[in-house]
């Protein structure tokens, strides 16, 4: 996978190994553009992201590492940032980066993909928390901040899927996407997830390139042996359905390079 630009370090307190394992195993893999992307700091679900204080350093770390493997791999620094606008830290969304990964993991409050809380979705309408969902998405594109959209249909992590076409709760959310010049990631954690496939699916990522919205590619690695795992398999369905180019950020300007 030539481009790798969702990856995450301990930092967020759910990742294993060293940051400089990630990047051996991207140099193995053949990648030329590899990502890190943690989650930024911010007040809230503390548990699971660096803190405000850790934010200078990362982004030091990930500056010497690129300094490191420049002979071998090109190095991005990035933050995956939860669009909850009332938590977003200033100094992040105004922060030297290549590039902001925004993603949606709450809907008022609910950590919907998180396994703790799981009995959630036997109490809500399956439909209404798609469109939940993707309401929040739409607002995340809308606000301007970002530059990725991670895991677009995250919502289906467990297999509970909608009952109302996928298209026709996507199709708002895609056109605000594209508005928005934002691109969509295509990211294998769903194949190590109960879902078993790549985020987004067949559907959403055609709707995708019917609206010519841009994809690039993440492994959203929490251990370096994850690291382009099922690349294979991203490359083959980004291909099946027509796209031949994939993003990468510098200083938050995008370029589209061929895969």
């Amino acid at each position: 996978m030539i481009v790798d630009l969702h990856n995450h370090t301990t930092l967020c307190h759910h990742a294993e190994g060293k940051m400089y394992e990630y990047i051996e195993v991207a140099i193995k893999n053949g990648t030329k553009y590899f990502g890190f992307s943690d989650h930024a700091p911010m007040d809230y679900d503390l548990k699971y992201r660096m803190s405000l204080k850790e934010k200078d350093s990362y982004e030091n770390d990930v500056r010497n590492l690129r300094k490191k493997y420049e002979n071998q791999i090109e190095i991005l620094l990035g933050y995956e940032v939860d669009y909850l606008p009332k938590y977003h830290e200033k100094s992040v969304l105004n922060a030297d980066v290549d590039y902001l990964i925004g993603s949606v993991h709450f809907l008022d409050h609910w950590g919907f993909d998180n396994p703790e809380f799981i009995r959630e979705y036997e109490s809500r309408d399956i439909d209404d928390i798609w469109k939940e969902y993707f309401t929040q998405i739409e607002f995340m594109a809308k606000s301007g901040l970002f530059d990725i959209v991670a895991h677009l249909d995250l919502m289906k992590v467990f297999k509970f899927l909608p009952q109302t076409d996928i298209k026709t709760l996507a199709l708002n959310t895609i056109k605000a996407i594209k508005k928005s010049n934002m691109v969509v990631e295509i990211n294998s954690a769903g194949y190590r997830k109960p879902i078993n496939e790549a985020y987004p699916s067949r559907e959403i990522l055609e709707l995708c390139y019917e609206y010519e919205v841009d994809i690039t590619f993440g492994s959203d690695a929490h251990k370096p042996n994850q690291v382009g795992l099922n690349s294979d398999k991203m490359l083959d369905f980004a291909r099946s359905i027509g796209y031949e180019k994939c993003a990468i950020f510098k200083n938050r300007d995008k370029e589209l390079i061929k895969f």
